[in-house]
């Protein structure tokens, strides 16, 4: 029986809520990974594997997610895709791997080769699934080349300055988020570091965050009409300002030092608003101008066993993470750790 509910639309919000959950979960703990190199005491650098040691691999649970989903409610979508930005996917998948052995091998290492080997594969690993993450956002913002339902571009289409630049502001975003974290989980002087890390790089992220706004909508058409015309100015002008309050708080914070949580939230709600800004400008193209969530879409009764199963699913999936986060919650002691 036919609704008035549009199942797409719910699909396609079911899965950006599942990036953006994996984003700002797993953005932190690969943001430590790139932030490495400037703890270079050992001490110190356990300290920093030890604050997302408990739950790292949980965060990595909304890629699979949202991967997932996309081949699942819009298998046109992923069959295009993922041709036209395999070698970052590929680059994405293989830093995750070196990093989460080195999450366990570096804890054996017995020699100065070993321990140089894993470290450099954590922020190796960390660097390059950040910055790939963040090129694939790019690929899919300038858009993609189509023919007759498939990618008909070259296998170098990704690679260009408007990518760099999205891979480099997803790298510094996700250091802010780190450091931001690790103002949390520690004391001391890596806690008065990482305060002065953040201060840095929230300086740094907010110029990337303008260079990529103003950028984007100069991408197509459609983007500068929704970001400078009238009347859909008057829609999408909050974003911009509350970004820009959210800024303001951001300095006071990181400036006054009164709590170690409120940096973190106020990174997370600022991603959020990049997220929605994202939103704005594509909606509801899942490759720009070219192919609608509904013409990606399987068929109605395929989203409707999956969505029943994902409805079971998800409050599974939030129950444990808020569990990890809850039960491995406060400062982390120098001298403890979970290894």
């Amino acid at each position: 029986m036919e609704t008035g509910f549009d199942i797409t639309a719910a699909w396609a919000l079911i899965l950006a809520v599942a990036v953006y959950i994996y984003v700002v979960l797993d953005g932190f703990d690969l943001g430590i990974g790139i932030l490495y190199p400037l703890f270079p005491g050992k001490r110190d650098r356990d300290l920093l594997m030890n604050t997302v040691a408990p739950v790292w691999d949980g965060n990595e649970t909304w890629l699979v997610l949202g991967g997932g989903g996309l081949f699942a409610a819009f298998p046109l979508a992923y069959a295009i895709l993922m041709p036209a930005v395999y070698p970052l996917v590929i680059a994405m998948l293989l830093g995750l791997v070196f990093r989460g052995v080195a999450f366990e091998f570096r804890w054996k290492a017995t020699g100065p080769f070993s321990n140089w080997l894993w470290d450099t594969a954590f922020f190796g690993g960390s660097f390059i699934a950040a910055m790939s993450q963040g090129m694939i956002l790019g690929a899919i913002l300038q858009g993609i080349e189509i023919a007759d339902r498939s990618y008909a571009g070259g296998w170098w289409d990704w690679l260009t300055p408007f990518t760099l630049l999205c891979g480099a502001a997803v790298v510094c975003g996700y250091m802010l988020l780190g450091a931001c974290w690790l103002n949390i989980k520690t004391s001391g002087d890596v806690q008065v570091e990482a305060r002065r890390l953040a201060r840095i790089l929230g300086i740094a992220t907010v110029g990337f965050i303008v260079a990529v706004s103003l950028w984007t909508p100069f991408l197509h058409p459609e983007y500068l009409g929704r970001w400078f015309a009238w009347p859909a100015i008057a829609v999408t002008a909050p974003v911009p300002i509350a970004v820009a309050l959210l800024i303001y708080a951001l300095a006071r914070s990181l400036t006054e030092g009164e709590s170690d949580w409120r940096p973190f939230l106020l990174v997370l709600a600022l991603f959020l608003l990049c997220f929605i800004g994202l939103g704005i400008s594509m909606w509801p193209w899942v490759i720009p101008t070219q192919l609608s969530i509904w013409d990606a879409a399987t068929a109605r009764k395929s989203q409707i066993f999956m969505l029943v199963g994902v409805l079971f699913i998800l409050p599974i999936i939030l129950g444990y993470t808020a569990y990890a986060y809850w039960v491995f919650r406060g400062k982390v002691d120098p001298d403890e750790g979970y290894h």
